[in-house]
């Protein structure tokens, strides 16, 4: 231990530190000459003469320096990135031969690559960011890499660290920036050593990134999966992309990949057969490949025979409601109830014509999609409670229901139903019944629309956008003014609009569990000129299968049960409900209703789903997945004897991306700022020598800064007022 005082050596300083002593020598002179130099006064004077010289030696900033040296030896941690982004294949270690930052690191690890410093050091090995237990994943809701906590455990957790050697890749995608620890490391003259594993740039590759595709599809039903491909070939690469699965359902798409360039596509596959199984997505591995693992990716679907019930209500038989009749009657799937009110002539009549709506609930509830044409309130067809009870089955059974307006303006009464906070747009009719012209105009896909499976009418977006392009064009819409908030408009006219832009005519909006689609046009039926049902057909099934989807999840005799969000995420809160019906096919809304979940642990949890609405017999309940994996559930309603099974998959959420480029500059910037170095893996042992020839640290300083200690200053006060009360003591003014 070494200690001495320093103070402010600066010449300006020390001249008026002296100025100010002198000064004070000689008013201690004149003093005593003028007042006297008896005892008491000389020692006032004294003491006036003592504080001005400490006032003086503050003036010089006097600090007391205590340096200490550690004897002890000092300590080297070596850290290991063992994150998941680790397993990415990109270290050369030969002509065309690579293998993984993980391999790499492991094999060095295992070699004791750090065994010539511990001769001089103390070495310490530690990974960090390791991939979580089984146990730890059931509870963690994050996998990633966190940069910044090692090295701020490294700190506090060793004392007599010298210095840091850091091997990974770079990637940090939790907690703070690593350069927050690096300047703490800085301060205490610890460098940080690190070797950048890892590739800067794509090697050769063609990955399947994405796939997206429904929880459940019907026999015999077309079955979309989206799908994302990423080229990281300097060339263009002309592939395919081909499913396949349980029942034999196969289906291949041929892929044109620009170099380096990405391709978002649809894949449509027709399952033959009912079933539940994991279904493969697969595009052939190009030569130069390295990463040959990311070609393939799978999905969870099941596969079911249903029949969708639909209600049709208009009040004239209009091309667009024959046309419409006619496709969903011919559609296997779905079974179509009628009902015509033709308030001049009468209540149409025939095979599937209902002589009146629905007026119960429990009759009402079996439709799962109802198409309201040209038809309002009052007038010999809908009544207020009718329109009620249409409300009630969209926001608490999750039907749909679509909005198909007419020239005779009838929907306008909508407005003054309960209705009117469904319908997805805002409407003038005070400027008429809609607007009618004798030129052909077309719908114009949004951006939102041109991908949207609902108006997926080709196999790619830029194909589905041609087909729309190409379809008949309409002579009427109606009078829209702008869409509501909260809708997502698929679809606008091509060229009228107003002041808040184009005209609105296909918009969708989610109201309570089911949805809503509002058609501003009469003239769907065109479609068909020149290529018959292909483009009408395919659009009315996929509306009312988009708009059933969500109310079909899972069910069973009496029992209803879906859930939202529909493909959950480990910690995400979902939104469980139930309909329990009775014998008589009443919903209950007494008695109990539970969900059992079993996590994939084992672990179970019961839940007591509560009675949200009285009249429609619906019980809701919240649930977070704390794991990630298949879940089962099973749900009861005791009173009414009913019980449904099944199962949901909640999806860990991870940073980790593997085949990503590594991250070096992070490396490189630490290093840099803590006066340590950056080497790749072929330069490892330079590193390791470059630790060995380390300089002694040196000594820590401790300063006690004499001239800014409250204590100084107080006893400088102190002796102040010693001073003054002496003088009045002597009689001193």
């Amino acid at each position: 231990m070494i200690s001495g005082w320093q103070i402010n050596t600066a010449p300006w300083v020390v001249g008026v530190a002296l100025a100010f002593l002198i000064a004070s020598g000689w008013f201690f002179l004149r003093s005593r000459h003028r007042e006297g130099s008896d005892g008491w006064m000389t020692a006032l004077h004294a003491l006036r003469f003592v504080i001005a010289a400490l006032i003086a030696f503050t003036l010089l900033r006097p600090e007391r320096v205590i340096a200490t040296r550690r004897t002890e030896q000092p300590r080297v941690l070596v850290l290991w990135d063992g994150s998941g982004s680790m397993e990415t294949k990109d270290v050369l270690t030969g002509e065309r031969q690579t293998t993984s930052r993980a391999g790499w690191v492991k094999e060095q690890v295992e070699a004791k690559f750090w065994a010539p410093l511990e001769k001089q050091f103390n070495v310490s090995v530690e990974p960090f960011s390791t991939p979580p237990t089984d146990e730890q994943a059931a509870t963690e809701t994050e996998t990633g890499t966190d940069l910044n906590s090692p090295l701020e455990r490294a700190l506090k957790q060793h004392g007599d660290l010298r210095a840091v050697l850091l091997l990974g890749d770079g990637d940090w995608n939790l907690g703070k920036s690593p350069i927050t620890a690096a300047t703490a490391l800085a301060q205490r003259d610890v460098p940080v050593f690190t070797v950048g594993v890892g590739s800067e740039t794509y090697l050769p590759d063609v990955e399947l990134q994405s796939v997206l595709a429904p929880s459940y599809g019907l026999v015999n039903e077309r079955i979309s999966v989206m799908f994302t491909l990423q080229n990281h070939l300097p060339r263009e690469v002309k592939t395919s992309v081909a499913i396949s699965g349980p029942g034999g359902a196969t289906a291949t798409k041929k892929v044109t990949l620009p170099p380096m360039g990405q391709v978002q596509e649809m894949l449509v596959f027709t399952p033959q057969a009912e079933g539940e199984g994991d279904f493969q997505v697969r595009v052939p591995v190009e030569t130069e490949e390295v990463f040959p693992e990311n070609n393939e990716r799978s999905f969870h679907l099941a596969v079911r025979k249903e029949t969708l019930r639909v209600l049709v209500v208009d009040s004239q038989p209009r091309w667009e409601f024959r046309y419409l009749r006619n496709a969903l009657m011919r559609d296997p799937g779905v079974a179509v109830s009628t009902l015509l009110y033709h308030p001049q002539i009468g209540i149409g009549e025939g095979t599937g014509y209902l002589n009146q709506f629905p007026a119960k609930r429990e009759d009402l509830q079996a439709y799962d999609v109802i198409f309201l044409g040209d038809v309002g309130i009052g007038g010999g067809m809908l009544t207020m409670e009718n329109a009620a009870l249409i409300k009630g089955l969209i926001e608490q059974q999750a039907s749909g229901l679509v909005l198909l307006p007419g020239p005779l303006g009838r929907q306008k009464t909508l407005a003054d139903s309960a209705l009117a906070d469904l319908i997805p747009v805002e409407t003038d009719y005070a400027k008429g019944l809609g607007f009618a012209s004798g030129a052909e105009a077309r719908l114009d896909l949004t951006f939102r629309g041109r991908d949207h499976w609902l108006t997926m009418l080709a196999t790619d977006p830029a194909a589905n956008q041609a087909v729309w392009r190409g379809l008949p064009g309409f002579y009427w819409y109606a009078p829209v003014v702008k869409a509501k908030a909260g809708s997502e408009v698929l679809a606008v006219h091509e060229a009228a609009r107003n002041q808040s832009g184009r005209i609105p005519l296909l918009v969708t909006r989610s109201s309570g569990n089911g949805k809503v689609l509002f058609m501003g046009t009469d003239s769907a039926w065109r479609w068909r000129k020149g290529v018959e049902d292909t483009y009408h057909y395919r659009f009315w099934g996929q509306v009312v299968r988009w708009m059933a989807h969500q109310r079909h999840l899972a069910q069973d005799e009496g029992i209803r049960f879906f859930y939202t969000p529909e493909a959950p995420k480990r910690g995400d809160r979902m939104r469980l409900n139930a309909t329990v019906l009775d014998k008589l096919g009443i919903p209950i809304n007494e008695g109990k209703v539970t969900a059992t979940l079993t996590a994939p642990s084992g672990t179970t949890e019961t839940i007591e789903l509560a009675a949200e609405n009285a009249e429609w017999g619906v019980h809701t309940g919240q649930f977070v997945p704390r794991e990630g994996g298949k879940y089962a559930v099973e749900v009861k309603g005791e009173s009414a004897g009913r019980q449904l099974k099944t199962e949901f998959t909640a999806t860990v959420p991870t940073l980790e991306k593997v085949g990503l480029p590594a991250k070096l500059d992070v490396l490189r910037e630490i290093s840099a700022l803590t006066s340590g170095k950056y080497a790749g893996p072929a330069d490892l042992a330079q590193i390791v020598s470059g630790l060995s020839v380390l300089p002694e640290r040196k000594p820590e300083e401790q300063r006690f800064r004499l001239w800014c200690n409250p204590w100084w200053c107080a006893a400088l006060l102190g002796l102040f007022t010693v001073y003054w009360a002496g003088r009045k003591i002597v009689g001193l003014t």
